[in-house]
């Protein structure tokens, strides 16, 4: 993996975190942004060091999420099992729907494939394979959704 590569799947975990700071504590995305700026992306916190990750892809994530939510939401629950709600899903899980459905729905410039191996990627940093599996499936199916 190349360092662009290494960065911005740092970005985009970073950005999962970010988004659920965001929506447990409802700190301002400008507050939010300068504070994993300063703190945490590229910083070493209890023996752990995060990765450099590209912040404008890190930022351009977390203030779409937050800008296009409602869009967002809609698509991920057009996706979910009759019966299931947005709000059923744990919240880390949540973060990295959103996540994923944004860069589909916004960043061309990344492919596809990028994005859905990426954000399962970033599953397996919070649960076991059966969750990645639906992370998979999931924005597979908003990928067909908002990319043809």
């Amino acid at each position: 993996m190349n360092d662009r590569s290494k960065s911005r799947s740092a970005a985009r975990l970073a950005a999962v975190q970010a988004l659920y700071q965001l929506e447990m504590e409802g700190t301002p995305v400008p507050t939010l942004l300068h504070e994993f700026h300063q703190h945490r992306l590229g910083a070493t916190i209890e023996d752990v060091t995060y990765a450099q990750a590209e912040e404008a892809f890190f930022d351009d994530i977390v203030t779409g999420v937050d800008k296009r939510r409602d869009e967002i939401d809609a698509l991920i629950a057009a996706r979910l099992s009759s019966g299931w709600s947005l709000d059923r899903l744990d919240r880390p899980m949540r973060q990295i729907l959103r996540a994923g459905t944004y860069e589909l729905l916004a960043r061309k410039d990344v492919g596809t494939g990028t994005v859905i191996s990426e954000y399962v990627d970033v599953a397996h940093a919070f649960y076991d394979k059966r969750e990645a599996g639906f992370v998979n499936g999931l924005l597979d199916g908003v990928a067909k959704d908002v990319r043809g």
